[in-house]
């Protein structure tokens, strides 16, 4: 029992862990290359709900959710600012990117202020069935809806709970190839994580992605 128990275990995990598994509320992505745990992808336009938050990374990150799932779960109105309110489907990934502006309000998307180090914007993803202009609005000034153009993104998947060293590295290590393969880096590290927090760390699917350059 131990044994079989052991081994539906590591099966799980081979699974979760594989770079081909992809869950159906993820955006969409053209695969351009891999490369063992790198992919190079190409993603089409999406929009964004995002906060601006401060502190560590985790903690940002958890004070980035709370506005933000209040907005798809109902804390909205119609555009126009009348009719009901809506639930929004919660996509994957939430990602976090360090903020470049202290002023900007914007999957979840997490960035630092070069002003400010311990300033991120977090995101939620909207699915790809909703377009900007029937969108619902947020109640909470704090979040603002942004149009992200299509782009080109290099990613980097590993496991593990969301430790901002281990990102740091991973970051560090894409960068390191992208360099490696002459590929033109025009984004900052978007740190994008895959699972709710009751997930077992070992099986959590963590991700950053770096923009670059299209060829010619």
């Amino acid at each position: 029992m131990i044994r079989t128990l052991t081994a539906l275990l590591v099966l799980i995990m081979t699974i979760a862990a594989s770079p081909d598994a992809r869950a159906a509320d993820e955006p969409a992505f053209e695969l351009v290359r891999a490369a063992g745990a790198i992919q190079i992808r190409d993603y089409p336009a999406m929009i964004l709900a995002e906060v601006e938050v401060r502190g560590d990374m985790t903690r940002a990150g958890n004070q980035g959710f709370r506005p933000l799932a209040g907005f798809i779960f109902g804390d909205n109105q119609a555009p126009g600012g009348e009719g009901a309110s809506a639930n929004i489907a919660m996509t994957s990934p939430v990602i976090q990117t360090r903020s470049e502006r202290i002023a900007m309000t914007s999957p979840v998307t997490q960035t630092r202020s070069g002003a400010q180090a311990d300033a991120w914007r977090v995101a939620f993803i909207m699915p790809a069935s909703w377009t900007m202009e029937p969108l619902p609005r947020p109640n909470d000034p704090g979040v603002t809806l942004r149009e992200q153009p299509a782009r080109r993104l290099a990613a980097i998947r590993f496991s593990g709970g969301p430790n901002e060293d281990r990102f740091a590295r991973k970051a560090e290590e894409l960068a390191a190839f992208l360099n490696s393969e002459g590929l033109e880096i025009i984004g900052e590290p978007v740190y994008a994580r895959y699972n709710p927090p009751w997930t077992p760390t070992p099986m959590r699917r963590n991700e950053v992605l770096i923009e670059i350059a299209r060829p010619g």
